[in-house]
């Protein structure tokens, strides 16, 4: 008696759509990998030229950062770095996508 009726937009959709957005998801999630990536080696090169050169020319760095110490602030910056970039591109791509799935739509 009771009609299949699709209440959620992904059963109105289809599996065609899901497969589509799932395809758009994992570009996302690739590009927002690569650009934070390229952002933390940007970022470790950037860190670490100041970090050793500190510890060698000044007086209190020398005393007190010793080469763990070192290796932390560098992979502190790179990984902040990462994550914040990659963060950024995954949102910013996944926006883009939506205004163009939705090309009508008005904020």
């Amino acid at each position: 008696m009771a009609k299949n009726v699709a209440h959620s937009p992904l059963e109105r959709n289809g599996l065609a759509s899901l497969d589509q957005k799932l395809a758009m998801a994992k570009r996302c999630g690739h590009e927002g990998v690569v650009a934070g990536t390229k952002a933390a080696i940007v970022a470790t090169f950037a860190s670490a030229i100041p970090t050793f050169a500190s510890v060698r020319m000044l007086p209190w760095a020398r005393a007190n950062l010793n080469p763990t110490a070192q290796a932390l602030i560098i992979s502190i910056v790179a990984g902040s770095a990462y994550f914040v970039v990659a963060d950024k591109t995954v949102l910013a791509t996944a926006r883009k996508n939506s205004f163009q799935a939705y090309p009508n739509f008005q904020s």
